[in-house]
C-alpha cells in the first residue's frame, strides 16, 4: 500500500514539476505543425512524430522544471503555486535539477535525431524560457514579450521537424502563435493579478489592470487575426488555406476579439478568465481548421 502511494506521489510530482497539462497542450501545437508540414516531398513518418512528441514533452517539461527551481521561493508566496513539489518541500532542488537536466538531454537527443534544426530550436526555447524570460518576470512587463518567443516555437517546430527547413511557412506559424501569447498571458496576468503581486511578478504591459492594458490586449488580438489569415493570401509558400477555412479562422478571431472587448468593457477577473479560456479554444480550433483544410483540399 505504501509503495503504491509512493509511486502515485512520485508520478503526481513529476506531472506537476513538468506541468503536464501545459506540456501536452504545447505538444499539440508541435504535432499540428508536423501534420501541416509533411507532403509528398517530405513523407509522413511515425518514428519522427513519436520522437517529436516525446522530445517535445521533454523540452517543455525541462523548461518548467528549471523554472520551478529558479522561482521556488517566489512560488511559495503564491496560493496557486505554493503546493508545487519544490516550494512545498516534497521534492529537493537537486532532484528537480536532475529531472530537468535529464529531460533536456533526452529531449535534445530525440529532436536531433529528427534533424539538427529541430534540436536547435528546442534548445533556443529552453534557453530563452529559463535564462531570459524567467528572471525578467520580476523586473519588467517586457518579460511577456520575451516569453512569447519560446512560447511561439512549438507550432513552427513541427513544420521544421517535418521538412528540415525554416522558411516563410514555419515563420508564419511562429508569427501566429507569437501574437496569440499576448492576449492569452495578459488575461491570465489580469485575473491572477493579486497572486502574482505577492511574488512581485510583472505580467501586465502597464503593470496594472487598467484601460491601457485592455486596449493593448485588443490590439494584439487584432494582429493575431491578421497573422492567422496570411496563409490564404498565397504569399506563405507551401502553407496555405482555402477561402472556406479563412472564413472559419476569421470568425474564430472575431469570437476571441469579442472576449477581448468584453474585458476592456468590464475590466473584471471574470471577463479576463473568459478571454483566457477563449484563447485556449481559439488556438486549438485554429490549428484543427488548418489541418482539416489541408486534408480536405
Amino acid at each position: 500500500m505504501t509503495t503504491t502511494l509512493s509511486i502515485q506521489g512520485i508520478f503526481k510530482d513529476f506531472k506537476e514539476i513538468t506541468k503536464a497539462g501545459l506540456a501536452i497542450s504545447v505538444l499539440f501545437s508541435s504535432i499540428a505543425g508536423y501534420l501541416l508540414g509533411f507532403d509528398s516531398e517530405f513523407p509522413f513518418s511515425w518514428s519522427t512524430l513519436i520522437m517529436l512528441s516525446i522530445g517535445g514533452y521533454c523540452m517543455v517539461g525541462a523548461s518548467n522544471a528549471f523554472n520551478q527551481v529558479i522561482e521556488k521561493d517566489l512560488d511559495a508566496l503564491m496560493d496557486r503555486t505554493k503546493n508545487r513539489p519544490v516550494p512545498s518541500g516534497r521534492m529537493s532542488v537537486n532532484t528537480a535539477l536532475t529531472i530537468a537536466s535529464l529531460l533536456t538531454l533526452v529531449g535534445l537527443v530525440l529532436l536531433y535525431l529528427i534533424n539538427p534544426k529541430t534540436a536547435m530550436f528546442g534548445a533556443i526555447s529552453i534557453f530563452l524560457y529559463t535564462s531570459v524570460y524567467t528572471p525578467l518576470k520580476t523586473k519588467t512587463p517586457l518579460s511577456v514579450f520575451v516569453g512569447a518567443f519560446p512560447g511561439a516555437i512549438p507550432f513552427m517546430l513541427g513544420w521544421v521537424a517535418a521538412t528540415g527547413n525554416f522558411g516563410i511557412e514555419a515563420g508564419t506559424l511562429f508569427l501566429i502563435q507569437f501574437f496569440w501569447q499576448f492576449p492569452h498571458f495578459w488575461s491570465i496576468g489580469w485575473f491572477l493579478y493579486e497572486d502574482y503581486e505577492k511574488a512581485g511578478f510583472f505580467m501586465l504591459p502597464t503593470g496594472k489592470k487598467d484601460k491601457s492594458t485592455a486596449v493593448q490586449t485588443i490590439m494584439y488580438t487584432g494582429w493575431l487575426i491578421v497573422a492567422s489569415l496570411l496563409p490564404c493570401l498565397g504569399y506563405t509558400g507551401q502553407l496555405f488555406i482555402s477561402p472556406i477555412a479563412a472564413i472559419i479562422v476569421f470568425l474564430l478571431g472575431l469570437w476571441m476579439l469579442y472576449f477581448a472587448f468584453k474585458m476592456y468593457k468590464e475590466r473584471s477577473a471574470k471577463a479576463a478568465k473568459a478571454l483566457m479560456l477563449a484563447s485556449v479554444s481559439y488556438i486549438t480550433l485554429l490549428q484543427i481548421t488548418y489541418i482539416v483544410d489541408k486534408f480536405l483540399r
